[in-house]
């Protein structure tokens, strides 16, 4: 089983930045990737990154704004978030799985979740 702790959640000033972190506790599945839902709206997929490709995928809502990278050795996924709107405000969660491309934006793809770090973007 394996387990995701994200962290770095936090109350931020719209324009500012945030950075979250996913440490997983083995690495036995292909793809990390983060999820976000704000109160009454389904979740979001955010970015996606295999382990094996450095290029990672962005929903288009935060395309431009927020980077997802990864460090293979600590079993880790950062999420950079910039430019910070109040829309943005949700709940995020990482996600790990072994999706197919073209699915991998959809959360049912995912065997793994995190408890979800908040973050909230004042306006």
């Amino acid at each position: 089983q394996v387990q995701l702790v994200e962290s770095g959640g936090g109350l931020v000033q719209a324009g500012g930045s945030l950075r979250l972190s996913c440490v997983a506790s083995e690495r036995n599945f292909r793809t990390i990737a983060w999820f976000r839902q704000a109160p009454e709206k389904e979740r979001e997929f955010v970015a996606g990154i295999r382990w094996s490709n450095e290029r990672p995928r962005y929903g288009n809502s935060v395309k431009g704004r927020f980077t997802l990278s990864k460090d293979n050795a600590k079993n880790t996924a950062y999420l950079q978030l910039s430019s910070l709107k109040p829309e943005d405000t949700a709940v995020y969660y990482c996600a790990a799985g072994n999706p197919i491309l073209t699915a991998e934006e959809r959360d049912s793809s995912y065997y793994y979740w995190g408890q979800g770090t908040q973050v909230t973007v004042a306006s």
